[in-house]
Order: structure tokens, then C-alpha cells, then sequence
């Protein structure tokens, strides 16, 4: 399938900068203290191109546009995440992780299976009762309309259904489908979920907060006491490089999740590496960061820089010059595909594993402990932490990326 083409200049470039075929499992394997640096960024094109709402996946790309489609895998899979996030994925949590997309996707349960086939994963199918799709009313059928050719959903919902079962193999999955980008369905799709009984809900979408215009219609569709609401923060970079703040990644009742660039490394306990998705200054791209326009600053957000609220909260894996991998036949079958929408709801899945769904917002604040504080790397020139990670909190990554181990050692 055709993509969003990258630029001429960019094709002329390619060859120096590209890494294709990227090896299963471990396909940024490096080893000096600046592992991070030698990462060549890699084009990549937005996944959903239009629509008054737009996710939030950028799949790899090769020199013609195209997306780098293949019949094995390339990016990080699931053994990579648990390893570089620290999960005990024998646990069963007996949460419900829903992730919300537009449109209808016909071959989410095959996909699905392939990828947890591949890597290992139990299966988790409507017939077993791991697996409900629904309509944005929390309704089984009629479910939506297949999405439109240069608007592909389907492997944005491909990319949340992978990480959700990346992140927590033996929770259940609910797909919410709206009926389309345009409307309030996406916001309604929370209310769905929720209503159906979800632990944590991935939200890897937004839209320009709109100016001028009550957020209070918005903002109640996001309001679960009890219901973990994970947003992913934008993929253009600091203030959606300069269009305005990404909502509802700035709503009141979310945890907005940034994105990063990761690594394998020899020179750190962890055994990885990991910054600040930066913008990049050849084939664009960045984990969001921004000020609300209007949303009140919340009384956990101390050091944000902000009048009003800020994000990003917390940040997980979204550069996708280290993507992940994603399995979606109409597609091409296997790509490597990063974006905050990665990020999104694989935190969530990490928060439902560990048992952290339920807890209040700002929970990351106060236990900064249970997260790896990322220090490097920016996403804009704003000139403060609202664009430069550093110690502590800031925009580009939050309070850092989960630690799981250290978030299940808290639960139990």
C-alpha cells in the first residue's frame, strides 16, 4: 500500500541513513556510552493522514515512500520490551486493556494471532473470551466501515493491540471502533470502554486543542475514576510544532505518554539505553510536548513551566528509527512502526500488569522512583524543560519510563 512519500532530498539521502532489515528481537544492538547517537534516523511516514482527528504511528518507510513491509519481523518485539522495562509477564493481573481506533478493522483477530503466534504469546481470540471488538457505543455489532485508503486505521489499531499484548500477555483485550475520525466517536469510545469493565484504556490519537472552544463536552468523555486513561502526546515535536498543544494528551483526567528513543547497551545496568524522541532534522518527527491552552495545572505538576496543565507525564519507546514490531496483512504483512501510539498503550499495558490501573493521576509524580528519569535528548526549541529532557520532570518524557519491576514491587 502507497504511503505519504517523504521528499525528493530526502530519497537522495536515504542510502547513508537507512538500516533496512533490521534483525528480530534485537535490531539496535549496540555498544559504546553513546549508543544512542549512532542510531541512524530512519524515514518514516505518518500512518493515518486525515481527519479532524489523527493518530499517532509512524511506520518506516523505504526511499520510494513505501512502507518497509516484510515476512519476518523487524523492530523490538515482545522479549525486547520485557527485558528493557524490567516485566514479569507470567503475571495475570485479570485486567482488561482497551485501546480506542476509528474505523472498522476486519482482520484484527488474524492479525493478531500471527503476532502472538510469532512471538509466543497464548491466544487471545473472541471464541476464548480474551478478545471483544466493539462498536463505539460498547456494542458488538454493526461494527464500523472499513477506513478509507489514504486514512488507514488499521494498522494504528494493529500497532495498540500488539503492544497491549507486549506489554501484559495474559490480560484481555478490547478493541473499541469508532465509527469514523471526524466526529465525537473517539471521545465516546471511552465510555464504552469503561462501561464494558476496562482496567486501562489507550487513547493513541488527538487533535490541535481547539482555541477559544469548552473543553468541558471533551473532557467528560475522559472522566473514569478508577479507569486508568493513557493518551498518546503527539508525534510533530514540541506544541505539535507550533500548530498548538495536542489534546486530550492536555486533558485533566489522562496520563499523556511522550515518546522515546531506545537502545540495547553494554555500558548501563539496565542493559539498555533511553532518551527523548528528538525531532528529527531530516525526516521530522518527535515525541509532543505542550501547554494547555486552558486546562487548569494540576496541584501534582509543580515544575512544569506551565500556567496550565502539561504533558507528557510519563514516555516509553516511540522513535521509530526504533520501532517495534507490528503484524497487519493488508499492510504487507510485517513492519517496523514507532509513534507515541506504540508508546501509549504499551505504558498502559504496563500499568494494568503491575496492578496500577486504578491509581489516582499523578501517580508517576510521586513515585519518580518507579521510573527510568531520562536525561537527554529534545524534542523543540522552546529553551526549558518543556522541550529538553532533564532530571526530574519534563515535557518530552515525563517523570521517565516505567519501571516494571519497581511499580510491581510497589503493588504487592
Amino acid at each position: 500500500m502507497r504511503m505519504n512519500h517523504v521528499t525528493v532530498l530526502a530519497a537522495l539521502f536515504l542510502g547513508a541513513c537507512a538500516q533496512e532489515g533490521a534483525a528480530l528481537d534485537a535490531p539496535y544492538s549496540v555498544a559504546s556510552g553513546d549508543e544512542l547517537d549512532s542510531i541512524p534516523e530512519q524515514p518514516s511516514a505518518p500512518v493515518c493522514t486525515g481527519g479532524r482527528i489523527t493518530c499517532f504511528a509512524r511506520v518506516l518507510t523505504d526511499r520510494q515512500g513505501m512502507i518497509r513491509a516484510s515476512g519476518r519481523p523487524s523492530g523490538f518485539g515482545p522479549a525486547d520490551l520485557v527485558s528493557a522495562y524490567k516485566l514479569d509477564v507470567s503475571i495475570n493481573p485479570g485486567a482488561t486493556i482497551a485501546v480506542t481506533s476509528a474505523f472498522g478493522y476486519a482482520n484484527a483477530e488474524s492479525d493478531l494471532a500471527v503476532y502472538r503466534q510469532q512471538f509466543n504469546l497464548p491466544p487471545c481470540t473472541q471464541a476464548n473470551g480474551c478478545l471483544t471488538i466493539v462498536n463505539q457505543n460498547g456494542q458488538t455489532s454493526p461494527l464500523p466501515p472499513a477506513p478509507p485508503a489514504n486514512n488507514d486505521w488499521t494498522l494504528e489499531a494493529a500497532l495498540d493491540l500488539d503492544m497491549a499484548s507486549a506489554a501484559c500477555p495474559l490480560c484481555k483485550l478490547l478493541l473499541v471502533s469508532a465509527e469514523n475520525n471526524e466526529d465525537n466517536g473517539l471521545f465516546m469510545a471511552n465510555d464504552a470502554a469503561a462501561a464494558l469493565g476496562a482496567t486501562v484504556i489507550s487513547n493513541s490519537w488527538g487533535m490541535v486543542e481547539p482555541a477559544g472552544e469548552p473543553l468541558a463536552p471533551y473532557e467528560a468523555y475522559l472522566n473514569h475514576p478508577g479507569v486508568g486513561i493513557f493518551v498518546a502526546s503527539g508525534d510533530n515535536g514540541y506544541n505539535d510544532g507550533g500548530q498548538g498543544p495536542d489534546y486530550p494528551g492536555t486533558s485533566q483526567f489522562v496520563t499523556a505518554v511522550g515518546g522515546t528513543k531506545l537502545a540495547r547497551a553494554t555500558s548501563t545496568a539496565r542493559g539498555w539505553t533511553e532518551a527523548a524522541w528528538s525531532t528529527g532534522w531530516f525526516f521530522g518527527g518527535g515525541g509532543g510536548s505542550a501547554c494547555s491552552l486552558s486546562v487548569p495545572k494540576p496541584a501534582w505538576q509543580t515544575n512544569s513551566a506551565c500556567a496550565f496543565r502539561a504533558s507528557a507525564d510519563v514516555a516509553a519507546v516511540g522513535d521509530p528509527s526504533t520501532g517495534v514490531a507490528v503484524y497487519n496483512a493488508k499492510n504487507g504483512g510485517w513492519s517496523s512502526i514507532g509513534g507515541t501510539s506504540a508508546a501509549s498503550p504499551f505504558v498502559a499495558g504496563v500499568y494494568a500488569l503491575t496492578g496500577h490501573g486504578a491509581d489516582e493521576l499523578g501517580f508517576a509524580y510521586a513515585h519518580g522512583d518507579a521510573y527510568y528519569d531520562l536525561v537527554k535528548g529534545s524534542n523543540g526549541n522552546c529553551g526549558n524543560l518543556l522541550c529538553n529532557a532533564g532530571a526530574g520532570w519534563d515535557g518530552p518524557t515525563g517523570m521517565g519510563s516505567p519501571n516494571g519491576a519497581a511499580l510491581a514491587a510497589m503493588h504487592n
